[in-house]
Formats: structure tokens, sequence, C-alpha cells
């Protein structure tokens, strides 16, 4: 986008005028690799950056933790394996605290403003929290 017209600060979203974008699903859903294309002005050059979360963290803690013990969710649908020793955590960022990323994509699809290149299925999740971060997540 050009500079001189003012700035453009994004939250919630990712550039789309630098080329490929990943649009990262939840640990237990998959993840794409996206060629933007059409007019991105109409959506200023962004993207969504993800499924977005659909319960806060305390919500999904509260939801989820009279369905599943801890160790239920060290391993995804997708036969993917999540390490993480903060148990909280596990909850907190359980597949089931996002939207439906599957949803996302078709609707960018479907409005002209990508191309998917590739599906990204997660095979190793490692998440940690440390003092001041909200959490960390490495794939």
């Amino acid at each position: 986008m050009d500079g001189s017209s003012g700035w453009l600060h994004r939250k919630g979203a990712a550039p789309s005028d630098n080329g490929p974008v990943v649009i990262p699903g939840s640990r237990g859903t998959l993840s794409y690799l996206v060629l933007p294309i059409g007019d991105q002005s109409v959506n200023a050059f962004s993207l969504a950056h993800g499924a977005g979360r659909k319960w806060n963290r305390s919500e999904s803690r509260g939801r989820l933790s009279d369905r599943y013990r801890a160790d239920d969710l060290t391993h995804t649908k997708l036969g993917g394996r999540v390490i993480c020793e903060d148990r909280d955590l596990l909850f907190e960022e359980a597949p089931e605290a996002y939207k439906n990323i599957e949803t996302v994509i078709a609707e960018l699809v479907e409005l002209k403003l990508i191309k998917i290149i590739a599906t990204l299925k997660p095979v190793l999740t490692y998440k940690t929290r440390r003092e001041g971060d909200a959490y960390r997540e490495q794939r």
C-alpha cells in the first residue's frame, strides 16, 4: 500500500500485497497457503490471519474442562501431537475455542480475494506461556 496516502494498521489481519499468505487454522484443523488475487484494495490489502477466537480464554477453560481431560487434548483429530506443560493453556487454545477456518477460507474464495495454493496439516504443536506473555505457539 502506498505509504504516502496514510498508514495502515492491521489488527487481526495479514498483509495481502506481498505474495502468498499462510492463514492458520487451529492446532486441530488445516492451515491454508493462499495467493491473494483480484482487487486487493477493496479489503485494504489485508486478509484474515486465522480463524479467530470463538470463546475467550476463561470461557474456553470453563466450557471444555468438564468435557475433556488434559491428556485428551495432547493429540488432535488430524493425528497431530500437542506438547504443552500448562494445563490451562491446553484448554484455552483447544480447537473448539476457534471459529471454523473452512468457513473463513470459503468466504475469501467466494469473494474472489484468494486462490488456495496448498493446505497444511499440523503435525506437532508446541505451546508455552512465559511471564508477561499471553501465550507463545510454535508449529
